[in-house]
């Protein structure tokens, strides 16, 4: 099984830092967040990972490189701590660049003669896990015991309009629908997507299928293609009751903008006790008289 990581986008959101750094390198501390999905899917297993890219994301290439020069003197030096931490990934990782920003079913459609006849787990680095068993793990023991492409899930007990809300079948597992931000009352549960799923090769077929309708309805219409999402391939499965749904175990950390981002980077370190410490005196000055 191989992994994909999808990383082409433009992370305005993040701007201007964005204008010439990844998204996905922005650190946890010192760890880039695509580091945390990278680490995840060899844990789970998966050591041939492709990571897709744009023509602003050589960063991610240099950084999954090896640093020879630096390497050496770590060794010259006997520092065996910065050698480990700058050591060759244990995986083989590729990378294609989507040459134009048309969405993520585009995106993943570089990837298709990749991958063979072999499902692939994918990830958006917006969506980080921390647990003890890897969420790629987890999304691998649902297809394995159902054979169908696998979502996953996190309840949010509380007000779900923001989120893409699945629509559960009866036995729990499969998923009969997505209702993209319902209003309040409508909802037909609490379980909301994430980006993490694990895709059949029957996803890619429908993907290509629903491609060549996006061209042909642009052409129609005398327009330029717009951007084209993953979504046609997964409402085709649906309709087949071919996607089964993962509760997440573990926790997820949304770093998909500046607040998020800043509470990811605060629940991580709050998780090492020498940056613990800094937050806790942080918040003992903040809150003193």
């Amino acid at each position: 099984m191989k992994g994909i990581i999808v990383a082409a986008g433009y992370g305005t959101r993040f701007l201007p830092v964005t204008k010439t750094i990844p998204k996905e390198m922005l650190p946890l501390i010192s760890v880039p967040s695509i580091q945390f999905i990278v680490d995840e899917f060899v844990s789970s297993g998966i050591s041939d990972i492709i990571i897709i890219t744009s023509r602003r994301k050589k960063a991610l290439e240099d950084y999954f490189d090896r640093e020879l020069e630096l390497e050496q003197i770590f060794r010259n030096e006997g520092k065996t701590r910065q050698l480990e931490l700058i050591s060759p990934q244990n995986a083989n990782i590729a990378f294609i660049r989507q040459q134009k920003m048309m969405g993520t079913g585009h995106a993943l459609l570089q990837a298709k003669n990749w991958l063979g006849d072999e499902p692939c787990v994918v990830a958006y680095p917006d969506d980080l896990h921390f647990g003890e068993v890897p969420l790629a793990s987890q999304l691998i023991a649902v297809y394995q015991k159902t054979g169908c492409s696998v979502m996953a899930s996190i309840t949010e007990p509380g007000d779900v309009s923001r989120y893409g809300v699945l629509d559960l079948d009866g036995d729990g597992m499969h998923v009969r629908g997505i209702v993209e931000k319902p209003s309040q009352g409508t909802e037909p549960g609490h379980d909301v997507s994430i980006g993490r799923y694990l895709y059949t090769p029957d996803f890619f077929a429908l993907l290509e299928e629903g491609w060549e309708i996006h061209l042909e309805d642009a052409k129609k219409n005398n327009t330029e293609p717009g951007e084209y999402f993953h979504i046609y391939a997964l409402n085709r499965l649906m309709e087949q009751g071919r996607v089964a749904n993962c509760s997440l175990e573990g926790t997820r950390l949304d770093t998909g903008d500046p607040a998020g981002y800043l509470e990811a980077v605060l629940r991580y370190a709050d998780s090492i006790p020498e940056y613990r410490v800094i937050i806790d005196s942080f918040l003992k000055n903040r809150n003193s008289p």
